[in-house]
């Protein structure tokens, strides 16, 4: 077996998801560990998990059989064979020092996933920003042409498709560069939305970083696919330099010189439509059912995808055009005193100036309205003048103190220190460090016809349940 500590390691070759007899999860509500067991449930495997908030998915995954431990003990582990824990999760959890105690497997979510993959043509989507979408895209793709993709993602399909399936033989997944567990795969596809100053905690500098995607290239099958972005200096880069050696390598963008072309964008409140060119030759006119340049942008790599599985280009339009959004992203939660809510996952600033662009599209003659939660001490303090650029192109800001579980925020450096970099009159934001006070304060900027949207990570996601109450 890999050594579960080195998250560059690839699994051992031909390990399986069965071949890991009853697995346990810890932490089961987590967006990445849910869609995972989820996957393990729907292939019918023995799965169990610990966790100990009330995610609101949890029920979903015991309806499929799931049992859940609402806290993490020793007896969890009773007539489990493997272990599968987060980059979180480190040694000194209990659950991972009692199995290794008992001898029983420790496995990291990416050699899990590795493993689910075994034996299946799997696509691999990664990228600083966008690899959510582009998942989903190419999943609701794949499965409206009748495909029956497994998949993965880091987020929750909306309508039919959940955020995992075990059933085809293709297999579609999003992979993390954080931790640079996404090394661990060895796809027959491989994208790259896109590469951008993050996770420097992780990597230290932009060389490290671009050299860990300059990997995860290279551990694509060599009889397969890059699909690369060409509107972004870093994947343009990469996309060069592999085509060089030799690779079979697509580009898209709104570039010129990209294999797959997208252009004439209109984006309303009712969607997204544009032209796409493969190779100079119009392939036709498409539509997304949700408003953004970007999304369209997302939705060039499906095509990619889609040509290089033999669809035709009727076929994937249409796939494309069934697609029915990701959870929090761009997820319209509801509608109170005449203001629609809405909460987008953004919290890199440049997710974050594509999100505000595209939402205040939908708010036309009214107002939009940020409600900030920040992400890690150490991402807002590096990048806090671009995340306040970001939010200046709001109309009215809220921010609430920065999320960062396991860190010390340095005094002077919080939530107001951002506030006071967002370039907005002092009437058009505000700090609001307690949760239970946030409402209050959208209540006293919003007005009818007001568009509001909470942005940024977990746990934000909570706060609209809070606001239409």
């Amino acid at each position: 077996m890999s050594d579960p500590n080195d998250l560059t390691s690839p699994i051992d070759e031909g390990v399986t998801a069965e071949d890991l007899g009853r697995v346990l999860f810890i932490g089961v509500g987590g967006v990445g560990m849910n869609g995972l067991t989820r996957l393990y449930a729907t292939r019918g495997l023995p799965v169990s998990g610990s966790e100990l908030k009330d995610w609101p998915s949890l029920p979903e995954l015991e309806r499929l059989g799931v049992t859940i431990h609402r806290e993490h003990t020793a007896s969890n582990l009773d007539g489990v064979d493997t272990v599968v824990r987060s980059t979180a999760h480190n040694d000194e959890h209990l659950e991972v020092a009692e199995a290794r105690r008992r001898g029983i497997r420790v496995y990291h979510r990416s050699e899990a996933l590795a493993a689910a993959m075994t034996g299946r043509r799997s696509i691999v989507v990664t990228g600083t920003h966008g690899k959510t979408t582009t998942t989903a895209i190419i999943t609701q793709m794949l499965e409206h042409a009748g495909l029956a993709p497994s998949y993965v993602n880091g987020g929750e399909n909306i309508g039919a498709f959940t955020g995992a399936h075990g059933a085809g033989d293709l297999f579609v997944a999003e992979a993390d560069e954080s931790d640079r567990s996404f090394l661990r795969y060895r796809p027959e596809v491989g994208i790259v939305t896109n590469i951008d100053v993050d996770h420097l905690n992780t990597y230290g500098d932009m060389e490290s970083l671009t050299e860990a995607f300059e990997r995860f290239c290279r551990n694509t099958d060599k009889d397969g696919l890059l699909v690369l972005c060409a509107d972004n200096p870093g994947t343009l880069g990469l996309a060069k330099k592999l085509r060089a050696e030799g690779r079979t390598v697509a580009t898209y963008g709104f570039s010129d010189g990209a294999d797959v072309q997208l252009g004439d964008v209109e984006s309303s409140v009712d969607g997204v439509d544009y032209t796409v060119l493969y190779e100079k030759q119009v392939l036709g006119r498409f539509h997304l059912p949700m408003p953004g340049r970007h999304i369209a942008l997302n939705s060039t790599a499906a095509v990619a995808v889609g040509l290089y599985l033999g669809l035709e280009p009727e076929d994937i339009a249409a796939g494309i055009a069934a697609f029915g959004g990701v959870k929090r992203r761009f997820e319209k939660r509801g509608e109170k005193d005449g203001y629609a809510v809405f909460d987008e996952y953004a919290y890199h600033p440049t997710a974050m100036t594509e999100a505000v662009k595209t939402l205040k599209e939908v708010a036309g003659d009214g107002r939009l309205i940020v409600v900030f939660q920040p992400y890690r001490a150490y991402r807002t303090i590096a990048m806090r003048e671009e995340i306040a650029a970001a939010l200046s192109l709001a109309d009215r800001v809220v921010v609430m103190e920065i999320f960062g579980p396991g860190e010390e925020v340095p005094a002077g450096e919080g939530g107001q220190a951002l506030l006071d970099a967002i370039a907005l009159h002092a009437d058009d934001k505000v700090f609001v460090p307690e949760w239970d006070d946030v409402p209050a304060a959208v209540r006293a900027l919003a007005a009818e016809g007001d568009v509001v949207v909470t942005m940024g990570a977990p746990p934000v996601s909570l706060m609209p349940d809070d606001l239409l109450r």
